[in-house]
């Protein structure tokens, strides 16, 4: 058996869209905090069970007969170690036999430092909980950037402090195929993989490629970090998820969302997908 927790989330439904590829339906669990949202895999042939991260007695009836467990990280910043800590945990008692967790890439050097403390934490708990395990290191989203990109086409430029620097973001499909090779396959344990897009791009390479989705030209508009938290309150952004966003900015310049392994491209045995095409879907819509 294989449980995904966070089942009904984007990438949770994502991997287990993947697992049906690989594995029959009654090999699946989804594990959610809200079974009336698990409705359409309950009807797939998918065992349901509700599993709370702030409630570890859930956890312990939610992880019984689970061989295989994905554990995606939480969303509440400030919170998490103590709610994966909750899942490790539970899955020691109940005999689960391979976790694998959901982190950031370079966890342990990255700039960006509010959100890999506690992945780096859950890190640490995992490899000291007597647990085969497998840490998958996720970069960027490719979807983190559609309001933005959708913004810079509808008014002629994208404003950035990132100057020249990479990033190497992947889709949410791409970070899900490997967490299904990982969770059906063998050879992975006590891997830490550091996951990323095959493409390296910079801002403007990313205005370039809106202005050939839309036929017309994007101006790629490079600003200070002072002077981009000042657009972003213009545009409308309440003041601490400026703050953040300009975190994200600076730690981008400092290229915390770079990697050119080409592990992810390995581990899923094909290309990841371009920037382009996901451009193109973007603003088609």
């Amino acid at each position: 058996m294989i449980g995904i927790t966070a089942a009904t989330g984007r990438l949770g439904r994502l991997v287990i869209a993947e697992l049906l590829q690989r594995v029959p339906s009654d090999q699946l669990v989804a594990l959610t905090r809200d079974l009336d949202k698990a409705r359409d895999l309950a009807a797939q042939g998918i065992t349901v069970r509700r599993a709370d991260y702030d409630d570890p007695a859930t956890l312990d009836v939610a992880l019984r007969g689970i061989q295989r467990l994905l554990l995606i990280s939480g969303t509440e910043v400030g919170r998490r170690v103590r709610q994966h800590q909750n899942v490790i945990v539970a899955a020691v008692r109940t005999g689960v036999r391979l976790l694998a967790y959901t982190s950031l890439l370079h966890a342990d050097r990255s700039p960006l430092r509010f959100l890999a403390d506690e992945h780096l934490a859950t890190e640490h708990a995992l490899q000291e909980s007597g647990l085969s395990w497998v840490i998958l290191r996720h970069g960027w989203y490719t979807e983190n950037f559609e309001e933005r990109v959708r913004h810079a086409a509808a008014t002629g430029e994208l404003v950035s402090a990132t100057g020249a620097a990479r990033l190497s973001p992947a889709t949410r499909a791409d970070y899900a195929v490997a967490a299904a090779v990982v969770l059906t396959g063998d050879g992975h344990a006590g891997h830490i993989d550091e996951l990323a897009g095959d493409e390296a791009w910079t801002m403007a390479d990313l205005a370039q490629a809106i202005s050939e989705a839309i036929g017309r030209p994007i101006a790629s508009r490079h600003v200070t970090p002072a002077e981009y938290r000042a657009f972003l309150l213009r545009e409308g952004t309440p003041e601490p998820i400026a703050d953040v966003l300009l975190t994200i900015e600076t730690s981008i310049a400092q290229e915390a969302l770079f990697d050119d392994s080409r592990t992810l491209s390995r581990l899923i045995g094909r290309p990841t997908t371009p920037l382009r095409t996901v451009v193109r879907t973007w603003l088609r819509a």
